[in-house]
């Protein structure tokens, strides 16, 4: 097995710069999340509204059977005193009691049908709100969330969307019936008696005065209490990811603390929002109820007096029962909205993330002209600064033109930040395999970023069969091209749902074909489900799921495959199968990998050593050993194992092991 030691991926993460914008600015990590918009109540109700608009003749219905509900709870107390007046007159009682009956019906028909309806828009306006987030999130340039948790952005879909389900709609409508409520009992209670509803108003102010100075406290916990959630979240889900470090760093107790530090927060942030709603809601409803005691007492008072009949008081203390309903809705429904409104900016905030425009983009074009050709220098040898960027073309034996080119390229991930690349020009060959290679921040894995469109480039030209990059779409650049991550995660899905993530018609006989290339049919074709196995929770290996991910490349067949090393996980047995497909691949069409492995740098036709984001060298193994001072050094950073092999694998990779003991510079131990 051959590795090199200083061949490590790009410090810089896979992703590509964003304006400096303030959501931008305010998603940098996990211990940093975003903040929900601060301000005046109403402009951040116009947030919410916004979720609300594309169902708001459903919110109307609602709004309407709620009002349906509230006139007939309204009328009760005043039928109620209809019949204690025809008490001792003689009069039938029939109709006003049925009529009373009547409202009832009217009332919980009303109420049942708005419960439904309100209840099926609240779940409509959850999952737009999600399916707008889930498309954002998968079309966003890699860039946009690089900076943010998984877990956060996670948070948002599941939990956040969970507050504004309640506050989108029966908290609207409730909200609207309150006050509709409210109003119509002042306005009755205004026609029974003056008196005693000064009384009650004088109540109602006090009690609204005091419950307002306790609304921005719920608020602030809401959002903090939402903060920590999000943070947890992040936590929790890169310490599921890394949970195998964690273990052999016997750290599973300073993790779980992190974790519950967060859950912590979060819950001291809820219990502080839960403590000041209940003295909101004890204020409220105490306040009524005292209220109430103070209206009877002077309406018996008055009646003893002959200010006020029976009939008016007793249907004035329904009214006052009543009020509390609608005070204490009240209450409830703004302690929902302020929660619901801290959601909808952090769902909102999701809006802003950059995506990748389905059309052309104007990326930004370098100096050279399109399709311009550069001059050529020499290979095989040390290229002195200036010199890197004139490489020779590549042409195959046939003569066509080279099927990626870079042109001097320059890109860096932050606005203001260096350049991970600068003054980067080479050409891929339409067949033949490039190896790249170069010590830890070489600016390898920027050049595949690059190649892919996770990241654009602030200057130079990119050419894709001699037309710029900015020609084509990102589908129709990334069709032309299969990548295989070294870290190679699969999909949550099948073996055949990865397999088909690039080419969906895909016949089963070309995927078993794909994975017999791969030497991976056999172990397939023993899983009790075959090709329909899960890929989440089962015993395929890290090494397994690699070669699942190179058939899938198989699969695409594509112009150019792109491989970050990817004989990193498998055995000597496998990777012996593996440097076979790359070698049938590469007969007819370009494979550009990041070399780690002497096994796979030696096999290569053309190598590129990266130092400094610039090509400082160029040409096969032979050549570079001889010319090339960073090359020999890396050579000599090898440790090469003597594990057993096979016969098979040894049948294989024998010719590239002689070369490399043959032309390895003295000095280099190998053992």
């Amino acid at each position: 097995m051959f590795h090199w030691n200083m061949a490590d991926t790009d410090p810089a993460p896979t992703t590509e710069p964003t304006p400096a914008t303030p959501t931008a600015q305010a998603t940098e990590g996990a211990e940093n999340p975003p903040t929900e918009p601060k301000g005046p109540l109403l402009p951040r109700l116009k947030i919410l509204w916004t979720f609300v608009t594309p169902h708001r003749r459903t919110l109307a219905v609602g709004l309407a059977l709620g009002l349906g509900t509230t006139a007939a709870s309204l009328a009760t107390p005043m039928v109620t005193k209809a019949v204690l007046d025809t008490l001792g007159t003689g009069a039938s009682l029939v109709p006003a009691v049925s009529l009373l009956i009547g409202l009832l019906v009217v009332g919980l028909v009303l109420g049942m049908w708005q419960w439904i309806l309100l209840g099926a828009l609240a779940e409509r306006v959850v999952l737009d709100a999600r399916t707008s987030m889930v498309r954002r999130f998968f079309r966003a340039k890699v860039g946009a969330l690089g900076s943010r948790p998984t877990g956060e952005l996670v948070t948002r879909v599941t939990s956040d969307t969970v507050l504004l389900r309640e506050a989108a709609s029966s908290s609207i409508v409730s909200l609207v019936n309150g006050v509709v409520s409210l109003v119509g009992t002042v306005v009755l209670m205004a026609v029974l008696d003056m008196v005693l509803l000064g009384t009650t108003l004088a109540a109602i102010v006090v009690i609204g005065i005091l419950v307002g100075l306790l609304m921005p406290r719920i608020a602030k916990a809401q959002e903090q209490a939402q903060e920590s959630l999000g943070r947890l979240g992040g936590v929790l889900e890169g310490g599921l990811r890394a949970l195998r470090t964690i273990k052999a760093s016997r750290a599973e107790e300073r993790q779980i603390d992190r974790v519950v530090a967060d859950a912590q927060d979060s819950a001291r942030h809820n219990l502080k929002a839960v403590r000041t709603g209940a003295v909101a809601w004890t204020i409220a409803g105490g306040g009524i109820q005292l209220a109430i005691i103070v209206i009877l007492a002077l309406g018996a008072w008055r009646v003893d007096q002959g200010l006020l009949a029976v009939s008016s008081l007793v249907a004035f203390l329904l009214y006052a029962f009543q009020i509390v309903d609608p005070v204490t809705t009240l209450t409830q429904n703004v302690t929902e909205l302020q929660a619901g409104i801290a959601a909808a900016g952090r769902i909102r905030e999701v809006e802003a993330i950059e995506t990748e425009e389905p059309g052309r983009t104007s990326g930004a074009p370098g100096p050279g002209a399109a399709g311009s050709r550069v001059p050529s220098s020499g290979t095989g040898t040390s290229l002195p600064d200036g010199a890197a960027h004139h490489p020779p073309h590549l042409a195959d034996a046939s003569g066509e033109p080279p099927v990626l080119a870079f042109q001097d390229v320059a890109a860096r991930y932050l606005p203001g930040g260096e350049p991970v690349v600068r003054d980067l020009t080479f050409e891929v060959p339409r067949r033949g395999q490039v190896a790249i290679v170069g010590p830890s921040g070489a600016g390898k894995t920027t050049t595949f970023s690059l190649l892919l469109r996770f990241l654009q480039p602030e200057s130079g030209t990119l050419l894709l069969d001699g037309r710029p990059y900015s020609d084509y779409t990102f589908d129709e650049v990334r069709a032309r091209i299969a990548y295989v991550e070294q870290e190679t995660p699969v999909v949550p899905g099948t073996i055949r749902e990865n397999l088909q993530l690039s080419d969906p018609d895909a016949s089963e006989d070309a995927m078993w074909d794909a994975l017999a290339k791969v030497r991976l049919d056999a172990k397939v074709r023993s899983l009790a489900d075959g090709l329909d196995t899960s890929l989440v929770g089962t015993t395929v290996s890290g090494g397994e799921r690699q070669r699942v991910a190179l058939a899938r490349a198989v699969l695409h067949a594509p112009e150019v495959l792109l491989l970050d090393e990817a004989t990193a996980q498998v055995d000597g047995l496998t990777e012996a199968a593996v440097h076979a497909v790359i070698e049938d691949l590469s007969r007819d069409r370009a494979v550009v990998t990041i070399a780690h492995r002497l096994s796979t740098v030696i096999d290569a036709d053309q190598i590129l050593v990266m130092e400094d984001g610039r090509v400082r060298a160029r040409g096969t193994h032979a050549e570079l050993l001889a010319a090339d001072e960073l090359y020999r050094d890396l050579v000599a950073a090898l440790r090469i194992s003597t594990e057993a092999r096979t016969d098979e694998e040894a049948s294989v990779g024998q010719a590239a092991r002689d070369q490399a003991e043959a032309e390895t510079p003295a000095g280099v131990e190998v053992r």
